[in-house]
């Protein structure tokens, strides 16, 4: 039986129990509200532009649901939803006969369609539609950083992409889907660092004991041409006190400090004339507490007066180069009066031992007064900080002042990470 004969039985039910009882309940078609209609299967009288049997629809052509005979239905809403519950905008035309998608479909998706139409007489109809689209034969990968854990309140978080994206349309998109989200909130913004990589801080440091959920919604998203996005393995992360060493060089000593009070000061001794330590701001990468240090690691010719092959205990590394802070008995009678080192900063053992587990990775150490150069931002370690706000911005693909890219391609070592070459 057709809607419209299931419409007439309705309508001469009605008219029979009238009579009889006022307002009856018992015939299920006798209210005269539109709303209160039960609407009928519209299976027969819409279409969409999906292949049929087990094949898969191809996620770069929008979907359409189109009415195939007007006099008989016309579309009045579609819903789509994925799998999550996320909407999928599209536009419906003027007189009811055509519905598309008005942004990109995601790959490798369920998509849920729901149809609502309605007939020349004003009854509702409904239709609901599955359509699975094909997975991407072109993935890009995101894989965040650092591993799930606490850190101190430099850390950087970074994304690391499986191609190179290097078009601002597809960045933005790609920068669009990280999502970082933190409490308490701060401001933050993702930084391009090279056609690879991102890097996402806050404005200022990260607040003590802030946790940190890092994720991607990039999965089958077209990103540019048939690259799509792929699936991200979350990360979550903590900060713990916020613990930070700031290093006087021409002064000598370190002070250390926690949530703002400082908790130590230590003698030092630093870089010498021709191996000065870097000034600004690091982030502390790993703790070793051996590592066998040797001048040839850093260029230093075997034999020569500044050559070095030493054991070294204590070490906190703050730079890929090799930059240190670590145990240096050898330079106790310096320590506090005069730089000698070959760049890294040098204290007694104990205090050295002290240091080390105090500090965690993510930590800072600031070097001032020093005659070296300036830390990079990302070409040996994270000199993140070192950038003001308003260059940091400035690689994000998704400012208004737009993006103009930063930083250097890194050589690549073991694990993807620039190459560590241990100094002294």
């Amino acid at each position: 039986m057709s809607h419209r004969s299931r419409r007439g039985a309705a309508l001469g039910c009605a008219a029979l129990l009238a009579p009889l009882v006022a307002g009856a309940t018992a015939c299920s078609g006798s209210s005269s509200d539109p709303l209160a209609a039960e609407p009928y299967d519209a299976a027969g009288e819409i279409a969409a532009n999906v292949p049929g049997g087990n094949r898969k629809a191809d996620p770069d052509r929008p979907l359409e649901v189109t009415a195939t005979d007007v006099d008989e239905a016309r579309i009045t809403d579609v819903t789509t939803t994925d799998a999550a519950g996320r909407y999928l905008r599209g536009a419906l035309n003027a007189d009811g006969t055509r519905w598309h998608t008005t942004q990109p479909l995601a790959a490798g998706t369920r998509y849920t369609v729901r149809v609502s139409t309605e007939d020349e007489d004003g009854e509702p109809g409904r239709k609901v539609l599955q359509v699975d689209t094909a997975e991407a034969d072109n993935r890009l990968h995101v894989t965040f950083g650092p591993e799930s854990g606490t850190y101190g309140v430099g850390q950087p978080v970074t994304a690391e992409l499986s191609k190179p994206v290097k078009d601002r349309k597809a960045r933005a998109i790609v920068e669009g889907a990280l999502k970082v989200d933190s409490t308490p909130r701060v401001e933050g913004s993702w930084h391009w660092v090279d056609s690879k990589t991102l890097h996402f801080r806050p404005r200022a440091y990260w607040p003590a004991h802030t946790v940190i959920d890092v994720r991607s919604n990039l999965e089958g998203l077209k990103v540019s041409g048939a690259l799509r996005g792929g699936p991200a393995k979350p990360v979550k992360l903590r900060t713990g006190d916020r613990v930070e060493a700031i290093t006087d060089a021409a002064g000598h000593y370190m002070t250390v400090k926690r949530n703002g009070e400082e908790i130590n000061t230590i003698p030092v001794t630093t870089g010498k004339p021709g191996y000065s330590t870097r000034n600004g701001t690091k982030v502390i990468l790993g703790k070793e507490s051996f590592v066998r240090m040797t001048g040839s690691s850093i260029g230093i010719p075997t034999g020569s007066s500044d050559s070095y092959d030493l054991p070294v205990y204590w070490a906190t590394r703050v730079t890929w180069s090799g930059e240190y802070v670590h145990a240096a008995p050898w330079s106790v009678g310096s320590q506090g009066a005069a730089n000698v080192s070959h760049g890294c900063t040098g204290m007694s053992s104990g205090n050295a031992q002290w240091f080390f587990n105090t500090v965690k990775v993510g930590d800072l150490v600031t070097v001032v007064n020093s005659a070296g150069e300036n830390m990079t931002p990302f070409d040996n370690g994270f000199g993140d900080w070192n950038l003001s706000w308003a260059q940091w911005r400035k690689g994000s693909a998704l400012d208004q002042a737009g993006f103009t890219g930063a930083g250097a391609e890194r050589q690549p070592g073991p694990g993807g990470a620039a190459r560590l070459r241990p100094g002294l």
